[in-house]
């Protein structure tokens, strides 16, 4: 019996969660905030109902992950450094050269460093804490788990973009999409509700939460995604824009008299989507409360229900048929309103939620009426587990 860390290294925090394997036991859970700055935040759950928390400086990953290590020592939630038998890493873009999750040596290191530029904010930050995790504990072995390693597998005419082709040759300039972790393990699970084998199945997963993405699972391979190159394209999400015609990026910038297109890019990323129409709030929550009183917002859920149902119509059309569709994250988890709403606007096709079943929150459960030709189903996501799991395969 050993212990496995999952870890989500950002430019200035640390994520992390430690299960006890093969049990799959969630044993403890923090993140350490505010790396490189003052008062860095240090918050860690164990035990029963236990919490953890402090205010001090780090000043980077490597002495985060000391301090983190330090603290499981101290806190009785490990009594050596020895238990700790493998480290599974989340790192965002893998690009065409990782398929899958993999063992972490000096090359693939310097692989995931090379492929920064399409992952400018994540990919440097998750070397980091890599490097720092090699470093400190050296003889345990290091995963590096890719969010789009699942969509590899799409076939050319989704991925590719209708531009000179010697751009995808020469720049990689090519769709990618992200949340492949999520996409994986709920295709996984939905299957097993179904009991029915995972390549026998049509899926459209949909990781709906402040980022978003839709996928299309066919004969349990990513066929198609709505995120592309980046994680700004596809749905309208809490702050990111979603689709857009390139044209009107450069229409506004002329207008706002923009010259860096980086600052165009802040736009669309960080004051577009559910904040940018609402003018009001990023979180579904804050616009569900006020949506009939404020048109805005009752506006922005009416568009994010909107691009939902036209990219499942659209992955519906392309694999010719559906057995089931999911929900997860967090708006898809815990938001009863917009599941049934997406749900009533794909009728057509034989989607149909039970109101009674649908009252919940948070809990696996299929959705459907007893009548429903297409199956709604509701599934937590856990990336963690997925990277342990991982971890695991891989350190055998």
């Amino acid at each position: 019996m050993g212990k496995t860390l999952a870890v989500n290294a950002g430019s200035s925090t640390l994520k992390f969660k430690l299960f006890e394997v093969p049990s799959e036991k969630v044993i403890t859970s923090g993140v350490i905030e505010r790396i490189g700055l003052k008062d860095s935040i240090v918050t860690i759950k164990y035990g029963h109902g236990n919490k953890f928390e402090n205010t001090q400086d780090v000043d980077t990953h490597e002495q985060a992950i000391h301090l983190m290590l330090e603290k499981l020592i101290d806190l009785h939630i490990i009594s050596d450094y020895n238990e700790i038998t493998g480290v599974g890493h989340r790192v965002v873009a893998g690009g065409e050269f990782f398929t899958d999750s993999v063992l972490v040596d000096d090359e693939v290191l310097k692989k995931i460093e090379d492929l920064a530029e399409y992952a400018p904010l994540h990919n440097p930050a998750e070397a980091m804490g890599i490097r720092a995790f090699r470093k400190i504990l050296p003889d345990v072995p290091n995963v590096a788990v890719f969010d789009t390693s699942f969509h590899t597998t799409m076939p050319q005419t989704n991925y590719m973009y209708a531009i000179p082709y010697k751009y995808y040759k020469k720049y990689g300039a090519r769709k990618y999409g992200a949340h492949g972790t999520s996409h994986r393990y709920v295709a996984g699970r939905a299957a097993a509700m179904l009991g029915k084998p995972l390549a026998d199945l049509k899926l459209i997963t949909m990781h709906i939460g402040a980022g978003a993405s839709i996928t299309a699972v066919k004969n349990g391979k990513s066929y198609d995604t709505s995120m592309g190159f980046t994680p700004l394209a596809g749905i309208m999400m809490a702050t990111r824009s979603g689709d857009i015609d390139a044209s009107l990026v450069s229409f506004l910038m002329e207008k706002l008299k923009i010259k860096d297109p980086n600052d165009m890019i802040e736009i669309l990323n960080k004051k577009s989507g559910l904040l940018g129409v609402s003018e009001y709030s990023a979180d579904m929550r804050d616009l569900e409360k006020v949506q009939g009183k404020n048109k805005q917002a009752h506006l922005a859920r009416d568009m994010y229900i909107n691009r939902i149902v036209g990219y499942v119509g659209k992955y519906i059309a392309e694999m010719n048929g559906v057995d089931a569709i999911v929900f997860t994250a967090g708006v898809g988890e815990n938001d009863i309103p917009i599941r049934q709403e997406v749900a009533d606007k794909l009728s057509y096709f034989g989607i149909a939620v039970d109101p009674e079943k649908n009252n919940i929150r948070g809990v696996e459960r299929d959705l459907s009426t007893a009548d429903a030709k297409v199956k709604t189903l509701l599934i937590p996501t856990d990336e963690e587990l997925m990277i342990v799991r991982d971890v695991e395969r891989l350190a055998k």
